[in-house]
């Protein structure tokens, strides 16, 4: 329980990678605020599994994330992890779909961390964990407004680790390839039948087609590496993009 007295938020943490972040912090004793979408009683649940609280703040939105963090108050550990995909070639990709994309997966990030940084330089300890992807080192084609904001997280992340390197807050990147969620598993049926392909097939030839480990990343494993950047033992790991992606990007 090394968490014990800090308080973090989670975004996009009402479901998938999120949801195991934040569960991963509660055990350790985090005071943890949800952020995410979903059936108001499932968040309830959720809620009270892990002792937390919920904002629904839209992070599309920058005056909502504002009024978020205002709600929230000071925090000691940020994870931001919402963010949204759409697979178009660049002269058809929907102009809305681009700067929906921009917004949640890359200035809702700023927007977040600015407003949070004031409360952990004051306190000479913080925590800010953002939820990057393997297409922040590599792309992927039909995949633009994706691979240029997850490329921008890890610029960002690096600049931010820099301006707070003397004042105890550190500042990471966790990069996973494909993550086995409902969400993916959800894909699978679909990409059956429009492919013809069996389940195995679907999951060997298509969604593990780069991860030469040939498993799916649990959220659970992403969950116990943010809890490992937090630990004071982590207190010199900064500005890094730790990748947890079975070895797509090595190669």
């Amino acid at each position: 329980m090394f968490l014990k007295g800090k308080r973090a938020l989670v975004t996009g943490s009402t479901s998938g990678i999120g949801l195991a972040v934040a569960r991963a912090l509660a055990a350790e004793g985090a005071e943890v605020v949800l952020n995410g979408l979903g059936d108001r009683d499932e968040i309830a649940a959720l809620e009270a599994e892990l002792g937390a609280s919920y904002n629904g703040a839209n992070l599309l939105d920058p005056a909502a994330i504002e009024v978020m963090m205002a709600e929230v108050g000071a925090i000691d550990i940020l994870v931001n992890n919402a963010g949204m995909q759409h697979v178009a070639p660049v002269e058809d990709f929907p102009i809305e779909k681009w700067d929906a994309i921009i917004a949640l997966n890359l200035s809702a990030t700023f927007h977040t961390t600015r407003a949070a940084v004031p409360a952990m330089k004051a306190a000479g300890w913080g925590r800010i964990i953002n939820t990057a992807s393997a297409h922040s080192k590599t792309a992927s084609p039909f995949k633009s407004a994706y691979n240029a904001s997850k490329h921008a997280v890890d610029g960002f992340t690096k600049t931010i680790a820099l301006e707070l390197a003397q004042t105890g807050v550190t500042a990471n990147c966790i990069s996973p390839g494909y993550v086995w969620t409902p969400l993916i598993e959800g894909q699978i049926p679909d990409t059956m039948a429009a492919r013809g392909l069996s389940r195995e097939e679907v999951i060997n030839d298509v969604l593990l087609a780069k991860q030469p480990t040939k498993k799916f990343v649990q959220p659970e494993e992403i969950g116990a590496l943010a809890v490992f950047l937090c630990r004071e033992e982590a207190g010199n790991v900064t500005g890094a993009n730790w990748s947890i992606d079975g070895g797509w990007t090595a190669e």
